[in-house]
């Protein structure tokens, strides 16, 4: 059905396009219309969970946790909500996500457009979806980049009796300044305060949630090890690799190919297998890589687990394929 809805989709702007899709989808599911494609039983342990599937919704798509039912119908082993912010932003100007069909390819500048985590929090309550639930959590815009670990930290809290595990977005490219968190010793300060605030939730709630660390692929070899090296040291539960990137390598000439923002979808495949296979290669298995960007196929889907990951998300690839690219993936990492 996706595949006859698409040109219509296409005629609309990205966004109220996704919105649109989005809301057609939850109805769907309160319809009983949404049926996943059985697939053979897959589990993995990671991170001390129990994953159904390798394969995830990455953040994004789900902002503020609002179609969780109705997108876990479609079969995902773990769902990732956000990125949530402390307090709700409206993100930037529109527009501001753009398609670029010949390069299967989407650049966007939303800027963490969210209601805020205490919304995101009620939404989760009422879902009820039992399953891996990651929650993607991130600074606000108007928080000074010196004091954002306090942004994280507020997430974290608030989030943790929630979520099967916490994402740590440092690496969104559309507010300003975030990636400089990827830095030696600003990323060095950022996961001792998260790892000793994590330890202190454990022990307060009666119950382990973990940390995992999305990274940018715009990062060269030495910029990876340093990160493996403080991941290591501070005992950080997974990593997710990559968001989007700044690269316009492929996209140039191509309409829209030079608007502002972060660049996913098939451009970016080979950008995050190089830092995962980089990554796998500097962790040498102290900590779990989960592999995103670029996925369109399910042959895309086994490159990532060959290159080192674990588990697989897929954002971009939704827009592109719909839902049959959910039971292409599963199958073929089974």
């Amino acid at each position: 059905m996706y595949s006859l809805l698409r040109p219509l989709l296409f005629n609309l702007d990205p966004e109220t396009a996704h919105h649109a899709t989005m809301d057609a989808l939850k109805t769907a599911h309160s319809l009983g219309m949404l049926c996943a494609r059985r697939t053979s039983e897959n589990p993995r342990n990671v991170m001390g969970l129990v994953f159904s599937n390798p394969l995830g919704l990455a953040a994004g798509l789900d902002k503020n946790g609002a179609y969780i039912d109705a997108l876990a119908a479609l079969g995902f082993g773990f769902i990732e909500i956000g990125t949530v912010t402390p307090r709700p932003q409206p993100g930037n100007p529109k527009p501001r996500m753009f398609r670029l069909p010949e390069a299967k390819a989407v650049i966007n500048r939303m800027g963490f457009n969210n209601l805020g985590v205490d919304v995101l929090i009620e939404n989760v309550k009422r879902a009820k979806f039992r399953g891996i639930l990651g929650i993607n959590i991130g600074k606000n815009f108007d928080t000074p980049i010196e004091k954002a670990a306090s942004d994280y930290l507020i997430g974290l809290r608030k989030v943790y009796t929630h979520a099967s595990y916490v994402a740590i977005n440092i690496s969104s490219p559309n507010t300003k300044n975030l990636r400089q968190l990827q830095e030696g010793d600003e990323l060095d300060s950022l996961l001792s305060q998260l790892k000793a605030e994590q330890e202190i939730l454990a022990n307060l709630h009666g119950k382990y949630v973990p940390l995992a660390l999305k990274i940018a692929p715009d990062l060269d070899q030495e910029q990876i090890r340093l990160i493996a090296s403080l991941l290591i040291r501070h005992r950080i539960d997974g990593v997710i690799a990559t968001n989007t990137t700044l690269s316009r390598e492929g996209v140039e000439n191509l309409p829209h190919g030079s608007e502002a923002g972060g660049l996913s979808g098939a451009p970016v495949r080979e950008k995050a297998n190089t830092v995962i296979r980089q990554l796998a290669a500097a962790l040498d298995g102290a900590l779990p890589i989960i592999g995103v960007g670029g996925i369109l196929s399910g042959a895309d889907a086994v490159e990532k687990i060959q290159a080192g990951a674990v588990l697989v998300q897929i954002y971009s690839g939704m827009i592109y394929r719909g839902p049959d690219l959910v039971g292409e993936v599963i199958t073929a990492l089974a």
